[in-house]
């Protein structure tokens, strides 16, 4: 039986991370991976460059049951904090749009400089290591159990397992029971910044496979709205491209999404065409601004293939409306398997948002993807787990510091 003074549960981004913060603090640290080599998912993430962060990452870019949850966190760990971090290591790093910063090189280098910030007499990495059995002894020690009959024991557990999405990769809702036994309740999990499927009338927008333009895509209901300007894509099977994705975490099932089709357009653009150009076809003028296939789908749609000189001003108003508000009815999404990350997970009413402890649990903490604090697209997941982890350390640092002990 090995004893530490905290074992973190996954060595993902928020597990490495916070391991690395609390062993700096001198606390003696046991990361348990499942996965024969930790970061697994950070090496495919932003293609294998991994976006690391957001310039712009605030509380108003997470979804959860409490917006407020995440603030603290966030204002004492922030984006210049890691963008620091990494320059410290000499990784060249660069911005894509919407402040979000890709590694030059390779995501390995993110993994590597996570590793090496863990102090190697103070934090011990064992992968491989697939837990069988958490418990809470009278004394308030957990005792953690792994297949290999391995038995490790400290006062503090970190659930920093993460999500489901993208089980081929290890992932699973390994956090979701173990806060259940603990007696925590979890927010219903699913899919989020994934691919949205089409069917009915709809699935004719399937042929356009490949055909991707930029639009401004709605989601969502009431106070849980949200409208984004990105790149939209058809695929064979639905919608994706970053506009459907970052919408997607707002969609539920029944609900439609809406497709704003050429953004930027004045207003009565096609009143002012037809005034204009008036021997022009409407199919014409939609090939000028969209790629052909979507322009001539979209012409077909709307039934107004003529000179835009032959089309009342009514009938090209409600083009322009429809054009402007086009209306899907997704019937799922492409799933965990496709799904960047998981929305919902441990409820964050269980949780102080200061330090990320259980509140009716002394010496449970959860971070990261396994708690119900989601990302938009863009880096702002993985600050999130930067965040999190940090506040942990902070916490387990103090605690340690104050000796205390650990009642049931």
């Amino acid at each position: 039986m090995e004893t530490h003074d905290v074992i973190i549960l996954g060595a993902g981004a928020a597990g490495l991370f916070c391991a690395g913060q609390a062993g700096q603090r001198g606390l003696r640290v046991a990361v348990l991976e499942k996965a024969d080599a930790p970061g697994k998912k950070i090496l495919i993430s932003g293609g294998g460059r991994c976006n690391f962060t957001n310039l712009g990452a605030g509380p108003g870019n997470y979804l959860s049951a409490n917006p407020h949850f995440a603030k603290s966190a966030l204002a004492r760990y922030t984006p210049a904090d890691f963008i620091a971090l990494v320059d410290q290591y000499g990784i060249a790093w660069h911005e894509k749009t919407l402040g979000q910063l890709f590694c030059d090189g390779s995501a390995k280098q993110i993994v590597a400089m996570l590793i090496e910030e863990c102090p190697k007499d103070r934090v011990t990495l064992s992968c491989d290591a697939n837990v069988i059995g958490v418990v809470r002894a009278g004394d308030g020690m957990f005792t953690v159990s792994v297949t290999d009959g391995r038995v490790w024991r400290a006062p503090a557990l970190v659930i920093a397992t993460g999500g489901p999405s993208i089980p081929k990769m290890g992932a699973s809702d390994f956090a979701y029971g173990l806060a259940r036994q603990f007696g925590l309740k979890v927010v219903e999990p699913r899919p989020a910044l994934v691919p949205l499927t089409l069917g009915g009338e709809d699935a004719l927008f399937r042929e356009l496979s490949g055909v991707a333009a930029p639009v401004l895509a709605r989601a969502g209901s009431g106070k849980n709205t949200a409208a984004f300007a990105e790149a939209a894509l058809f695929t064979h099977r639905g919608l994706s491209g970053p506009a459907i994705l970052q919408i997607s975490s707002y969609w539920r099932h029944g609900e439609e999404v809406g497709v704003t089709f050429l953004p930027d357009a004045a207003t009565d653009w096609l009143l002012a065409a037809k005034r204009d150009r008036p021997r022009t076809h409407m199919r014409t003028l939609l090939r000028e601004a969209l790629p052909a296939r979507l322009a001539d789908a979209l012409a077909d749609r709307i039934g107004l293939d003529r000179e835009l000189g032959n089309i009342g001003d009514k009938d090209l108003r409600d083009a322009q409306a429809r054009l402007a508000d086009w209306r899907f009815a997704p019937n799922g999404t492409e799933g965990l398997a496709k799904a960047e990350v998981t929305a919902g997970g441990i409820a964050t009413a269980e949780l102080s948002s200061r330090t990320m402890e259980a509140n009716k649990v002394p010496g449970l903490y959860a971070i990261g993807e396994a708690v119900d604090v989601t990302g938009w697209l863009g880096g702002y997941n993985f600050q999130w787990a930067w965040a999190s982890g940090f506040a942990c350390a902070e916490a387990l640092a103090a605690a340690h510091a104050k000796g205390e002990t650990r009642q049931p």
